[in-house]
């Protein structure tokens, strides 16, 4: 633009570039471009630790989807708190690589959301480190997950466990960002962020957005082991017909749905509290064509649970299938991932480097100028 805030005369019948569209109006294009702006963000990170089960894809990755239209989203594969426990290090890398690759498959697009590698970005490593000069032992030693992990993880229970938290924070505060779709076991977490920024903000002047937890219209009931209704699906399951991931093949997926725990009635009703498994594969069913579980209990009614098991691992199997061919065709073409990781990186870096600054202007860090 020039000094009075238009476009060159060359350039204004010529196609405008927003960074995810091209526009041939001017007028538009500075529409969108302040709509972009009045934009709410919302920040959201996944471990990279392995497998990614179907209740992952329907509590989070698929609402990651629908929600690049609606906000400035920021998404992250969270390397770095992945390494809180354990990890072969060549294992790590591939499953770095593996979900950056599912979430394009399940339809997050680069080109309309910001989507990085956590530990690409130094800043969130030193924006942890100022906020840990305001956060207290007393409080993160109580936060529950670090209570579960550290007895789980007995033998490795390490500074990042209890610091997990902080870091957390880190990602979010870093990125401004208004909104975090949070599950019943982070909202802790949520907490403590909200609980640094005000502190922050308190002592060193408005620095951080204070945000709040997103939960989706449409998030509906958890998603259960097929194995122990009354448990979350986990990959950490012993037994591992209770839960189903997002690489399993076909005949896996139906093998672990027809051996899903059910009850004696022969009746497909949903009742979480008298009939959990039946519920939890309604609830399933549900979430993967879209009907109501009333509809869902009619298509069902009169029909064992043979039939009913067998239906609903094929609808899953056939919902999994072309995000699982995509996976793989992505997976084939590691360049193309290296880019939008390159370029993801750095635009998350421009947006942090910006929070970053301002931080350690006001802590008092002298920058030389």
């Amino acid at each position: 633009m020039d000094k009075n805030g238009d476009f060159p005369a060359r350039a204004r019948n010529l196609f405008a570039f927003s960074g995810r569209v091209w526009y041939t109006d001017k007028e538009y294009f500075q529409g969108y471009i302040m709509a972009e702006s009045q934009r709410q963000s919302l920040f959201s990170a996944v471990q990279p630790s392995g497998a990614v089960t179907i209740g992952n894809y329907i509590g989070a990755i698929r609402n990651f989807a629908k929600l690049q239209d609606e906000y400035n989203c920021i998404y992250a594969v969270a390397d770095l708190h992945a390494i809180t426990v354990r990890q072969e290090a060549a294992v790590l890398r591939r499953n770095t690589l593996e979900l950056m690759a599912l979430f394009i498959a399940c339809g997050i697009d680069p080109e309309k959301c910001v989507l990085f590698v956590q530990s690409h970005v130094p800043a969130h490593c030193e924006l942890t480190w100022v906020l840990n000069t305001i956060a207290y032992p007393g409080e993160l030693s109580r936060m529950t997950q670090f209570k579960d992990k550290s007895a789980k993880h007995a033998d490795n229970v390490n500074m990042g466990l209890m610091d997990y938290p902080v870091l957390m924070a880190s990602d979010i505060l870093l990125y401004q960002a208004a909104l975090v779709p949070v599950g019943a076991d982070q909202k802790q977490h949520l907490e403590l962020t909200r609980d640094l920024a005000i502190r922050f903000n308190n002592r060193y002047g408005q620095t951080f957005t204070v945000p709040d937890g997103y939960i989706p219209k449409d998030s509906g009931a958890r998603v259960m082991s097929l194995a122990d209704p009354s448990r979350k699906m986990s990959k950490s399951d012993e037994n591992p017909n209770g839960f189903v991931t997002m690489s399993d093949d076909r005949d896996t997926i139906l093998r672990k749905f027809k051996r899903a725990v059910t009850d004696s009635e022969a009746e497909v009703r949903y009742d979480p509290e008298h009939k959990p498994g039946v519920s939890n594969l309604l609830v399933i069913y549900h979430a993967f064509t879209g009907k109501p579980l009333a509809e869902a209990e009619k298509d069902f009614a009169g029909k064992g649970y043979g039939d009913f098991k067998l239906a609903v691992g094929e609808t899953v199997a056939d919902a999994l299938a072309p995000i699982q061919a995509e996976r793989a065709r992505l997976l084939a073409d590691k360049p193309y991932l290296n880019e939008v990781m390159k370029r993801g990186a750095e635009q998350a870096a421009r947006i942090a480097r910006r929070t970053l600054s301002k931080v350690y202007r006001k802590v008092g860090f002298y920058s030389g100028e």
